[in-house]
């Protein structure tokens, strides 16, 4: 019993630890969150990191993105199903995911080429 009792207050400490806790590191966690996201549902078509390019050349690298999109316009696109000229396949992303996403967007973005947001 006291073996339990003290795994228990370990876990919970040790997790009090790793939450953030500034601005910066939500931020942070944020920005970390939507990366994952990019990487595990994007990369296969898009350059998910800065100055990568895209292995399906119709699809925009995400370092441009939000200077084809405003990033509230695209959120809200992401939620209900986005529809865009080149092929995509049938996703819909949860708000909190498509929260992490824009984050990391907004972190990896140069300007584009002529690109003006829609």
């Amino acid at each position: 019993m006291r073996i339990a009792v003290f795994a228990t207050a370990a876990c919970l400490l040790l997790s009090a630890c790793e939450t953030p806790n500034s601005p910066e590191q939500q931020q942070v966690a944020l920005e970390a969150d939507g990366r994952d996201l990019a990487e595990n549902q994007c990369a296969t078509c898009h350059a998910v990191y800065p100055n990568a390019q895209s292995p399906a050349p119709e699809a925009p690298p995400f370092n441009t993105i939000l200077s084809r999109y405003r990033d509230d316009v695209l959120a809200e696109e992401l939620i209900n199903g986005i529809q865009v000229a080149h092929p995509m396949p049938d996703f819909q992303f949860n708000p909190q995911g498509v929260d992490a996403l824009i984050a990391y967007l907004r972190s990896i973005q140069t300007p584009g080429e002529g690109a003006e947001p829609s």
